[in-house]
């Protein structure tokens, strides 16, 4: 019983969403099993480029350390903020989403060359972070009870919050680059006078990804509705 319902919980999470999140949570796995180690998944460009290993590409944004609170810390926000795009501003455009993966991931590995990040997960889930945080403006956030603030500034929370953990904020700081410029591309260079659409999704996207039917009875997420939605350890705030 309770794996028929575990099974049809994990078949109700969006496509993307489920991928990239059960590859992640599978891979720590594989690493505590001693299975593979994180020496065979960060990102290193001579062992991509000269030695042809370009799994690399891939793992180094599955793996978020060892299981404890980074691992989980990071695992929540990137289910939570990755399924919210995929069920709000990309529903019914599985592609754009897979599109924007692409795009996003591929600046990061442009912008990695230059920096020194051996795993670069944690900068994509804030760049999914930003990109939720940016076409949601006018969500208030409670953060643990502790902070109230609109919508756009959760990336900069985290980052100080990342800050007082003791970690760099560099990846912090990569993943607001990658998302603030995806979000431009899309979102408001379109819009301004002269601009247009620079980011386009290939066909091939389109033909394997998308379906044409919507859903009739489909119920906006809390963060499409006014008011907000609990977050953290906070309540919902009142329009």
């Amino acid at each position: 019983m309770a794996y028929q319902t575990f099974r049809q919980e994990y078949l109700q999470v969006p496509p993307v969403t489920r991928a990239y999140t059960t590859a992640c949570v599978l891979t720590t796995a594989a690493v505590q099993l001693e299975l593979i180690t994180p020496f065979q998944l960060y990102f290193n460009p001579e062992l991509i480029f000269k030695h042809f290993q370009v799994w690399r590409l891939v793992t180094s944004y599955l793996f978020f350390g060892p299981v404890g609170f980074n691992f989980l810390f990071n695992m929540i926000f990137l289910y939570r903020y990755c399924r919210m795009l995929e069920e709000g501003s990309f529903r019914g455009r599985t592609a754009d989403f897979v599109f924007m993966f692409l795009f996003g991931g591929l600046l990061m590995t442009l912008f990695g060359l230059f920096v020194n990040l051996v795993f670069l997960g944690q900068a994509f889930t804030i760049m999914l972070v930003y990109v939720w945080s940016r076409r949601n403006p006018f969500v208030r956030m409670n953060f643990f009870g502790l902070l109230i603030f609109q919508a756009p500034f959760l990336p900069w929370v985290l980052m100080g919050f990342s800050l007082l953990l003791g970690n760099s904020i560099i990846v912090d700081l990569l993943g607001i680059a990658v998302g603030h410029i995806y979000f431009f591309l899309e979102d408001v260079f379109p819009n301004q006078p002269g601009g247009g659409r620079l980011l386009k999704t290939p066909s091939i996207l389109k033909a394997i990804f998308d379906t044409p039917e919507e859903d009739p009875n489909y119920n906006p997420l809390p963060e499409e509705r006014p008011g907000g939605f609990a977050w953290g350890e906070g309540q919902r705030l009142g329009g």
